[in-house]
């Protein structure tokens, strides 16, 4: 079948069957909503208490949640991984603690891997919390704590693939993870350790002193220095500005491209002035603490397009520019 040969009959029952699943999929999870009781308290506490790591079980589609639900717990605060119960049967089980919690996903709650490694669990002794559609299978009752997932029925008209169950197995497990983020107090900045290369944690870890240029790079001159000599100092280090500083290196003054169109509108001859005479006396720096995603902020209220760094009495230690933020992916 190709679109040319789909009629409009059959745009609409394709719409049709899209909307069904959602439906299907929503009453889904919205009927765990009740199911949020003293079990779910239960399995909070163990996992609270965990002194080791959550150990996160699945075969199968519940396989997939529960790494998905292992990412996700890691990256809130909740140090956990996932274990494949067929590899634990051959070694893998040697990665599991007393001091862990085995958080287990099985829709059936028969799952023959996942059941072949519950009486290890027993012997080491570690708190099993089960994630099942089935309250009377073999992984409810052999486990501590009993999240029922259960559904009417899957989205696939077949009853077959893992659809509805799925769903509300990863939004169980997402209830688990955000109620133990909001216990332990777990914060943004916490979020960016842990995404140190992503959006967040660009923002929230990025300094002023990881991006801004030193040293050499750093375009300067002395006061009294010929605007035309710092129009070439400007040039070399391409930041659209030059600071002007003293003799002890402590900034008196700026200046920078928009400097230079005012100097041209007002028709002064550059060959004749030294920078003072034109410098921005009265110019914007930040300290290397500031975290960049604010030095950027800055520039936006301010409408500027750079900054001068200075330590706490005022000596020139770095430059940065817009350009230095797009580098960084801060924008």
């Amino acid at each position: 079948m190709t679109i040319q040969t789909l009629t409009n009959v059959d745009f609409i029952r394709l719409k049709d069957l899209g909307q069904a699943v959602i439906r299907t999929e929503a009453a889904a999870v919205a009927a765990l909503e009740s199911r949020i009781d003293q079990n779910f308290i239960k399995a909070c506490v163990l996992l609270l208490d965990c002194e080791g790591h959550i150990i996160v079980l699945g075969m199968g589609k519940s396989g997939h949640i529960g790494v998905k639900l292992a990412a996700t717990l890691a990256s809130t605060g909740s140090p956990a991984f996932f274990i494949h119960p067929g590899e634990a049967r051959h070694g893998d089980l040697g990665m599991i603690t007393p001091k862990d919690v085995v958080l287990a996903l099985s829709n059936s709650g028969e799952t023959e891997e996942l059941i072949a490694i519950l009486p290890a669990l027993r012997r080491l002794g570690v708190p099993i919390i089960a994630i099942t559609g089935n309250s009377h299978s073999t992984l409810a009752n052999e486990s501590d704590v009993f999240l029922d997932v259960g559904v009417e029925k899957e989205a696939c008209p077949l009853g077959l693939a893992p659809t509805a169950s799925t769903t509300a197995a990863l939004a169980m497990g997402d209830a688990l993870a955000i109620a133990l983020l909001e216990t332990k107090g777990f914060t943004a900045k916490d979020f960016a350790l842990s995404h140190p290369a992503g959006s967040l944690g660009r923002k929230l870890l990025l300094r002023v002193a990881d991006i801004m240029r030193t040293g050499d790079d750093i375009p300067q001159v002395l006061s009294g220095t010929a605007l035309a000599t710092a129009l070439l100092e400007m040039s070399r280090k391409r930041l659209g500005m030059t600071a002007v500083v003293d003799s002890e290196n402590k900034v008196i003054g700026i200046y920078t491209d928009g400097d230079l169109r005012r100097t041209l509108d007002c028709g002064l001859d550059i060959r004749s002035l030294v920078v003072n005479d034109v410098m921005t006396k009265s110019c914007y720096t930040v300290g290397k603490n500031l975290l960049a995603a604010e030095a950027l902020h800055l520039m936006e209220i301010k409408k500027i397009n750079g900054f001068l760094v200075v330590d706490n009495d005022n000596y020139l230690i770095g430059a940065l520019n817009m350009h230095d933020m797009l580098i960084a992916r801060i924008i």
